[in-house]
């Protein structure tokens, strides 16, 4: 089944419990893209973060990564299986820890 046009990777950490709020990470926003990593916090929503910070850093980007570990809040962007990226409001992966050029190409689409 696909959610958004994406296949699920069974290697998904597991679907969102409700594990916190939001954490902000990163410096200013880079006013050209929005990035937030939707997880509860384990070991594979983190790796993620880790790949996107790398991403961005090779981009050239300064751009803050705001971590959603609130249930609610990543229920509301039709995610029910973390890890997820949000790159400009637009959930581009769900249910995978992705690698830096895989995170780079998702944020070079929606940034341009």
């Amino acid at each position: 089944m696909t959610l958004f046009g994406l296949k699920k990777d069974k290697s998904s950490c597991h679907s969102a419990t409700n594990n916190g709020d939001t954490i902000k990470h990163g410096k200013a926003n880079d006013a050209s893209v929005e990035v937030k990593v939707l997880g509860t916090g384990c070991a594979k929503c983190n790796a993620l973060e880790v790949a996107v910070k790398e991403a961005l850093t090779e981009l050239g980007m300064d751009t803050a990564i705001e971590h959603v570990t609130d249930f609610t809040q990543i229920a509301s962007y039709g995610v029910m299986t973390t890890p997820a990226l949000v790159v400009n409001g637009k959930v581009v992966s769900y249910g995978k820890v992705l690698k830096k050029d895989e995170a780079i190409a998702f944020i070079q689409k929606e940034r341009a």
